[in-house]
């Protein structure tokens, strides 16, 4: 086969991100100690030079180049751009958190970097190979984030957790990428779809490696019963890096499930729903039912993922262009929402002080009405209460499921939304309606309360007119 010279064009923001961070690698190592702002600055801008090139490039008609490896679509554009604009915001409250902590370290920066070139790559993952290959480079980079802060042995237990669960993942991911390459004889996608479309039956090796797929997959978004990492890694990781693994990330893992299961094997469609049914109603039920007993923010936060995962599972299971088009327009929607909460943490934290309990939050309106308003925001939008987006993003993956004639399904996932509301109304109840020890006024930067300001507003405003960010989705998607 002759060698065909790849169209790099498509590609272009992967390079582009993948330079500067060595740049910002190389600041770090020469001006890092004398300067440490530069390399937040240049890394902030690699980021938007970055989502603005994406901007640009974004494709009329899907391109493969690569010889096959790399795609270029509407999905995978909208995607960037999302994991991007939240990353920015990650770096914007982390540097507040790490400047207050003493752990202001460039590498934290570069790392964040590296780590959103390999979702990058992943979303626009046409081959097993470069799925692969971007999975690991994200995965990699969030190991050693975890392991940022390495006085604190919560952090470092944390990341040995992490690390050796997530290996264990990747291998049986690996292991069921290995068995379709056997039975498909190719690491092409497209070509893996093409074997399942010729005829006969399927290959019981294809089934199999299916399962070994989507268990992989599970264990990279948190679901249930896939979740035992979720609460400890949120707990015991610095919670600037906490904010990072819980949201962008999560929308490259939906990149990749979309990639796997829609691009790769819609000829098994029918096994891997069957799959994805009984993984979402156990995400919602060990989501919802365990966050009730926590007294912990962060792993309350963690174990309302694992239920948020659950939702966004409904819409793939619905099978659909309208249902994948729902997915993604939750999985936006929920890394926008984690940010806020997850960011409000950093901005009631101070200096030795992690406020992560829930009783940190006692008496919030009296030392900071406006906070306390955007505490309640952001619990009744996860919460899926309306006019916030958060009951947007849950009626259209129900919308979806019904349409799929999975009513049940549908009335199983009320039922279980309706028992999570608790738990986030009890943080509302502590802001509003609880005495706090702590009497002081809340002293943070201006440039921090804007930027949790318009996060979210920016969940109230998408929940008035939710409409735009939807057909954005059914767009990319169609």
């Amino acid at each position: 086969m002759p060698f065909v010279t790849p169209e790099f064009l498509p590609a272009l923001p992967e390079i582009l991100l993948a330079v500067m961070a060595c740049l910002v690698l190389l600041v770090d190592l020469y001006f890092g100690r004398r300067h440490p702002s530069w390399v937040f600055l240049l890394a902030q801008a690699s980021l938007v030079l970055c989502a603005l090139l994406c901007i640009a490039l974004y494709p009329e008609e899907p391109t493969t180049t690569f010889n096959g490896t790399f795609r270029s679509d509407g999905m995978s554009a909208v995607l960037k751009v999302f994991m991007i604009l939240v990353t920015y915001f990650v770096l914007f409250y982390s540097k507040f958190y790490l400047d207050v902590r003493d752990l202001f370290k460039g590498e934290y920066f570069v790392l964040s970097l590296f780590a959103v070139l390999g979702m990058m790559i992943l979303v626009s993952a046409a081959s097993l190979l470069t799925l692969y290959l971007g999975l690991e480079l994200m995965a990699l980079c969030l190991y050693a984030l975890v392991a940022l802060n390495r006085e604190s042995s919560m952090a470092s237990e944390a990341a040995m957790k992490y690390f050796v669960l997530g290996a264990l993942a990747s291998g049986t991911l690996l292991y069921g990428m290995s068995l379709l390459y056997g039975v498909t004889g190719s690491l092409e996608l497209d070509r893996i779809r093409e074997y399942q479309s010729v005829g006969g039956e399927i290959d019981i090796i294809l089934v199999l490696g299916l399962v070994f797929i989507v268990v992989g997959v599970a264990f990279k978004l948190g679901a249930a019963p896939f979740h035992m990492w979720v609460p400890d890694v949120y707990e015991g990781a610095p919670t600037s890096v906490t904010l990072f693994v819980g949201t962008a990330p999560k929308i490259a893992a939906f990149g990749m499930l979309m990639r796997l299961l829609v691009d790769g094997l819609a000829g098994v469609q029918g096994d891997w729903i069957e799959m994805l049914t009984i993984l979402s109603v156990l995400s919602m039920a060990v989501g919802n039912i365990i966050a009730i007993a926590q007294t912990n923010l962060k792993r309350m936060l963690a174990y309302s993922t694992i239920a948020h995962v659950g939702f966004l599972l409904l819409g793939i299971i619905a099978g659909t262009r309208a249902g994948y088009a729902a997915s993604m327009f939750y999985v936006i929607v929920y890394a926008l929402m984690g940010l806020g909460a997850f960011g409000m943490i950093i901005v009631l934290g101070s200096k030795g002080f992690e406020s992560d309990r829930l009783d940190d939050f006692r008496g919030l309106n009296e030392r900071s009405p406006w906070l306390a308003f955007l505490v309640l925001v952001l619990m009744l939008s996860m919460a899926g209460v309306p006019p916030f987006v958060g009951f947007w993003a849950k009626w259209s993956v129900l919308r979806e499921v019904v349409a799929a004639d999975q009513v049940w399904l549908a009335t199983v996932a009320v039922v279980l939304a309706v028992i999570g509301l608790f738990y986030y109304l009890r943080v509302v109840r502590l802001v509003y309606f609880e005495e706090g020890q702590e009497a002081a006024p809340l002293v943070c930067g201006t440039d921090v309360k804007v930027m949790i300001s318009t996060n979210a507003l920016a969940i109230l405003a998408l929940g008035v007119y939710p409409s735009a960010l939807l057909a954005l989705c059914v767009t990319a998607l169609g």
